[in-house]
């Protein structure tokens, strides 16, 4: 009896643990002369979306950044001595939008778009 409790303990918590796993799609390349791409996943909805998250990244250090609509997935190119990966996932989530690294801030998302709201991790 205490070997069957013991299995279902072990099965439950395999489970749990597999239900809890967030995708993480993140890559980086980077060049000799400090030049960096990144991707990763942004959540978002619309064309609307697309234009608020790549206008948050028109700062110095970023010469390119593009989301794609349907994938969910950002691609930005950018000069590590300017700019951070980290510092470009926290001014995505400062307009509102989740990333794989940062919740969008709370107020900045309730004043999106209906269109750009979307079920929040």
């Amino acid at each position: 009896m205490k070997i069957k409790v013991i299995v279902m303990l072990l099965l439950f918590a395999v489970l749990i643990s597999c239900n809890n796993k967030t995708e993480t799609i993140s890559t980086t390349t980077e060049t000799a002369d400090g030049q960096a791409t990144s991707t990763f996943k942004v959540w978002g909805n619309c064309e609307m979306c697309k234009e608020n998250i790549e206008s948050s990244l028109k700062v110095d250090g970023i010469s390119k950044a593009d989301w794609n609509v349907e994938t969910k997935i950002i691609t930005v190119s950018y000069n590590k001595s300017k700019i951070t990966l980290d510092q470009i996932q926290k001014n995505i989530a400062f307009v509102g939008y989740d990333n794989e690294k940062y919740k969008g801030d709370d107020n900045a998302y309730s004043k999106l778009a209906e269109c750009c709201q979307y079920d929040r991790k």
